[in-house]
């Protein structure tokens, strides 16, 4: 059956290293002509870049699954959301701020990155999003006026970060999910909020069938996200454990690999 719909995970998939979608790579995408969801734990604001240079029009998962979305006249028009309990959040904020005052902290809404301080770990991540958080007073920031999507935890010396997540997943919080990302992030989300809820939403709602479907991977997180297609394709830059749940590996990240991989695996 021919591919009708693409799930696609953004960072070490259509991203490359530089955490920038290359021009190439999107003329590529585009001049396929396949309605494309993007599969994110980042933000709607850390995902506008793609969503404009592909000219997404549809359906995009944001907050791992947290929230799905459209972009309309550069707002988020929500269609589900799942943002952290008001309780939870609170409670996480403040024995964070209290326990672990040094580490870098800061926590999304759905359309802002707030934090309370300026540090090392923030400016990280500004220079990979090209994003800046809006900086806020220290109590406002522990007692949130919107719902928080993410809680992100930012954190480059390893023993530290072991000790951060046993602190808080000891807190034992039934409806939070708390887990690490890479090398140096730990991010804290409702416990519902993962790639393949949101991606069964979306195939449940636009009533897609399962051999129309398309996925391009490259981590641990998206193994789920292959499950639910016909055609799992990861990159040359996964992991071996990865590549071997895929039906096919495409070129790496740098290479313009979901590009290839849509001209080469879904146009044939």
């Amino acid at each position: 059956m021919k591919t009708k719909h693409i799930f696609l995970d953004m960072d070490g998939t259509l991203l490359n290293t530089k955490g920038r979608i290359s021009a190439d790579n999107a003329q590529l995408i585009r001049k396929a002509n396949i309605p494309l969801t993007l599969v994110s734990a980042r933000a709607p604001i850390e995902m506008k870049e793609a969503i404009d240079a592909l000219n997404l029009d549809g359906l995009q998962v944001g907050f791992n699954g947290g929230l799905v979305y459209q972009y309309k006249d550069n707002q988020v028009h929500v269609i589900r959301e799942l943002p952290l309990e008001i309780a939870d959040t609170e409670q996480l904020l403040n024995y964070i701020n209290q326990y672990f005052p040094h580490i870098s902290q800061s926590y999304y809404t759905k359309d802002q990155w707030l934090t309370y301080k300026m540090d090392a770990g923030i400016d990280y991540e500004s220079q990979l999003t090209l994003q800046e958080p809006t900086l806020i007073g220290e109590d406002l920031y522990l007692k949130p006026q919107k719902g928080v999507f993410k809680i992100m935890l930012i954190v480059f010396e390893p023993e530290k970060m072991a000790f951060l997540k046993e602190s808080l997943l000891a807190l034992d919080l039934p409806n939070v999910s708390i887990q690490q990302s890479g090398s140096y992030y730990l991010e804290i989300t409702h416990r519902e909020a993962k790639k393949s809820n949101g991606i069964d939403f979306i195939v449940d709602l636009e009533n897609l069938p399962f051999e129309s479907l398309a996925a391009f991977g490259d981590g641990n997180n998206d193994i789920p996200m292959f499950e639910r297609v016909a055609t799992p394709i990861a990159m040359q830059n996964a992991p071996e454990e990865i590549r071997v749940q895929a039906k096919h590996v495409t070129k790496t990240n740098d290479e313009n690999g979901v590009g290839h991989g849509i001209h080469d695996f879904l146009l044939t």
